[in-house]
């Protein structure tokens, strides 16, 4: 009965559960899921909880899985406990989503479970994760490369969709667990899948932790220890982190920004977890952004780095440097990538255009020159008509682009007078330019305007024009 102890010790010391609250048992049919309904039916017994039984068949070894069901249920049954069980076909669902097999079947098993919580008002989810689990988990990450939150394995609780997913095992070793299966008298299934060396962890268990162990007998001891620490420290570390987001940065419709002194003032711990806080305040789908892609980031922040910067760093978040902020921001799929742009016509006749893409506004009048139009900020300007070929092209820049600025001699090129004038590298892609049918760069709005088609002495008809950004 030490596992029992065990079992309510990780529960007081982890805060797992509380006297009276009702937990989902999800029990696959294995050693470690009976064990672990074993244990908790004994507590309901004892009026501590309320438990339910939850059994998903995912369809994949035909016999096997039936037979698990079966057992399960009977053994349930046995227990007083109540058990829900659903049967899917998951060959069918991973041919129809594409998605890789371990993630359909854990996708599809976690939505059942908070199913079950939800019908029957439970606060908790019991897993049946342990030592050895832990151990493998932890190996797995070392090969494919971690940092500290990697480290600390398998989360003993972790919230999930107003439910909590506990694992009251996690200290208790494989071998623990099979012994009090067999002094208890519980039933339970072995999956041949396990024996298979198709999935990683199954290569981890039967190969590489075996021949390790013959360096360090004590191997998944010591890998359980890193992780016990390592989760620890990590929960230190999030919890200061997240002090320091609503501290220092700050937060608008889709972007968060930071000034580069106050992250470049952190330890460099602390800038590394402060930006990955925010890409994941920004995005879900941030688990494929590397270190060297954080790491590139950081280090834009420095003083000596460039005041103008950018890079899109996946998951639909480009982060961008301008002057003295640092700023990531959501962008739309289609804008992530810079050869996509907008071109819009504007015909002799137009009044107004409205360009989705920027924001901006153009508003077309025809005057003649006896009414003594005259632009009144860089957001006006005037053309002699006559002199320009229609129809007109608003479009954003290209690379190469050039404009004959008026005042000077020469052209000068579009991201010069860009920088020149600070407009923010995450405003220029979209920033509108005027053309005329022949090609040539008439006027960029609030910067300059170009030589071509001044309004002359001899001009007669005038085309006057206001730019608005919203």
């Amino acid at each position: 009965m030490n596992l029992r102890y065990e079992l309510e010790r990780a529960a007081i010391e982890r805060g797992l559960w509380a006297e009276g609250d009702r937990i989902v048992a999800a029990v696959s049919g294995g050693p470690d899921s009976m064990a672990l309904l074993h244990m908790l039916s004994a507590l309901a017994q004892e009026g501590k909880i309320s438990v339910i039984a939850a059994h998903v068949n995912h369809g994949f070894r035909v016999d096997e899985s039936a037979h698990e069901l079966v057992v399960v249920k009977a053994y349930a049954e046995k227990l007083g406990v109540t058990c829900e069980t659903v049967t899917f076909d998951l060959p069918a669902y991973i041919e129809e989503t594409r998605l890789n097999g371990q993630v359909a079947a854990r996708e599809k098993r976690y939505a059942f479970l908070h199913e079950i919580a939800q019908r029957y008002g439970a606060s908790r989810i019991a897993l049946a994760h342990h030592a050895d689990d832990q151990a493998e988990t932890v190996l797995m990450r070392v090969i494919r490369g971690t940092g500290l939150t990697g480290l600390a394995g398998i989360l003993s609780k972790r919230s999930e969709k107003n439910v909590e997913l506990i694992r009251p095992m996690l200290r208790m070793n494989k071998s623990d667990i099979l012994r009090y299966c067999d002094e208890q008298h519980v039933p339970y299934c072995t999956d041949s899948s396990n024996k298979e060396r198709y999935y990683f962890r199954n290569i981890i268990r039967l190969d590489i932790l075996p021949y390790l162990s013959r360096y360090n007998p004590q191997l998944p001891q010591s890998l359980q220890r890193l992780a016990e620490v390592a989760g620890a420290e990590d929960e230190w570390m999030e919890k200061q982190t997240e002090a320091l987001f609503a501290q220092l940065v700050t937060l608008s419709p889709d972007e968060c920004a930071v000034s580069c002194n106050d992250l470049c003032g952190l330890h460099v711990a602390l800038q590394r977890r402060l930006i990955k806080l925010i890409l994941s305040y920004l995005s879900k789908e941030t688990e494929k952004i590397s270190f060297e892609q954080i790491e590139t980031m950081r280090l834009a922040a420095a003083s000596g780095a460039p005041g103008t910067w950018r890079i899109d760093a996946g998951a639909g978040i480009r982060c961008v440097r301008e002057y003295d902020v640092m700023r990531w921001l959501q962008v739309p799929q289609h804008t992530v990538s810079d050869t996509i742009g907008y071109l819009c016509e504007v015909g002799r006749n137009a009044a107004s255009l409205k360009v989705e893409r920027s924001g901006w506004t153009f508003q077309f009048f025809y005057k003649s020159a006896s009414q003594h139009c005259k632009p009144a900020s860089r957001y006006e300007a005037c053309f002699d008509a006559a002199e320009l070929t229609y129809p007109l092209v608003v479009r954003n820049r290209r690379p190469g682009d050039r404009i004959q600025v008026l005042g000077l001699n020469g052209s000068k090129k579009v991201q010069d007078m860009f920088v020149d004038e600070k407009i923010a590298p995450s405003e220029r892609e979209l920033y509108p330019l005027l053309f005329d049918a022949a090609g040539r760069l008439l006027w960029i709005p609030g910067i300059r305007r170009s030589n071509h088609a001044l309004t002359e002495p001899h001009t007669k008809d005038v085309l006057f024009i206001r730019a608005d950004n919203e």
